[in-house]
């Protein structure tokens, strides 16, 4: 549970990852028609299974992007939602469980991914897959990350906020740079035609982005599948969907008396854990990396 991989440049929980699945990933032949997810960890809030092969640390906003996926593909028809777990339906690539996962998928396949862009770049030119590239401010994730960690036992003790919070913007937490992640993806957005949508957006007009996602995939909706999606992907339902909440995980894996998975689901959350002095340290360390990108500086007014 305490073994950790390095792969990239970056450190990753060895319970959910092994070298061999790491080159596997970086390596795999991705069809035509596979649609990616692609995110840094809790840019949203994530799950596992027991007598499953697990899943990832994947985030709300992770996992809302799996469900309104699946139920496009579905056209609004929320079967699938309610009898398979998420992380069946859209499988982590650097799991170790991903092989035998993906021959239970069905066309197009979901695919999700935590991995940077550096990895899977060469990979992703030699098809038309479709990526998609789901950004969350960062001060939120770096709360929800710091949450998951007390819940995760495969990852590492956070020790105090102050110390995670110092450690997530030095890019030294597992998974690595969170602007490094961002920065990477975005700068091939026009290379590989990724559709980018940040946490906010969605949370604000789901019903829009749900649409917009449609319309990008070739998979138009009619306006009763759209409310379906709608009322099927909001918090509350979520919350109690035991195919998402993760509440299937064991306890000697995910420590549910820490607090559940799924746990507030709002934008700005960062404000109930911010100090004045570590906002203005986000602040500075944010304007730096960012300098040379067209980065979302619409958080730095956040």
């Amino acid at each position: 549970m305490e073994v950790t991989e390095t792969f990239a440049g970056m450190s990753l929980p060895g319970y959910l990852h092994t070298q061999e699945s790491l080159r596997f990933a970086s390596s795999f032949q991705f069809r035509d028609t596979d649609v990616v997810i692609a995110t840094y960890p809790k840019s949203g809030e994530d799950p596992w299974r027991s007598s499953l092969p697990e899943p990832c640390l994947s985030s709300l906003g992770t996992t809302w992007m799996q469900e309104i996926l699946t139920l496009i593909r579905s056209k609004g028809d929320l079967e699938p939602a309610k009898t398979i777990p998420n992380w069946a339906r859209a499988p982590w690539l650097e799991h170790t469980y991903f092989k035998d996962m993906l021959q239970e998928t069905g066309e197009p396949r979901l695919i999700t991914t935590h991995l940077p862009c550096q990895v899977l770049a060469p990979a992703l030119r030699k098809s038309k897959a479709k990526v998609i590239y789901m950004a969350r401010n960062p001060k939120d994730i770096a709360v929800s990350f710091y949450h998951f960690h007390k819940m995760a036992k495969f990852l590492p003790d956070p020790g105090s906020f102050e110390d995670f919070l110092i450690r997530f913007l030095d890019g030294t937490v597992q998974y690595g740079s969170w602007f490094d992640h961002v920065k990477g993806w975005l700068s091939l957005q026009a290379e590989l035609g990724l559709f980018y949508i940040t946490y906010e957006d969605m949370h604000k007009e789901l019903g829009r982005s749900v649409e917009q996602l449609a319309g990008w995939l070739g998979c138009p909706l009619q306006p009763e599948a759209i409310r379906a999606i709608q009322q099927h992907c909001s918090f509350s339902s979520m919350r109690e969907n035991e195919m998402v909440n993760y509440t299937l995980i064991p306890c000697e894996i995910m420590d549910h008396r820490q607090g559940q998975f799924m746990r507030k689901g709002t934008v700005g959350d960062w404000r109930d854990h911010f100090t004045p002095r570590q906002n203005m340290l986000f602040h500075k360390i944010y304007q730096e990396e960012t300098r040379d990108s067209s980065l979302c500086f619409r958080w730095l007014m956040d």
